[in-house]
């Protein structure tokens, strides 16, 4: 049996996509948004400015911006 897979993009300031930090797979997109939102903080620090959900590789909803106020 083949799972969904949901997992986060993360973009820098210019756009570029990272490869670091590596965010966990799902196979629920409800885990995937708590996770987002128990580690945003995280992410911004190391240079994320916005993360993309994707489900089985494909862009599943906008993104969501991770800029701290």
């Amino acid at each position: 049996m083949i799972r969904p897979q949901w997992e986060w993009a993360l973009d820098d300031a210019e756009g570029r996509r990272l490869t670091e930090p590596v965010t966990p797979v799902f196979t629920a997109q409800y885990d995937a948004e708590q996770w987002l939102g128990e580690h945003w903080r995280e992410l911004s620090a190391a240079g994320a400015v916005q993360a993309s959900l994707l489900h089985d590789g494909t862009q599943a909803a906008p993104g969501v911006e991770l800029r701290i106020p």
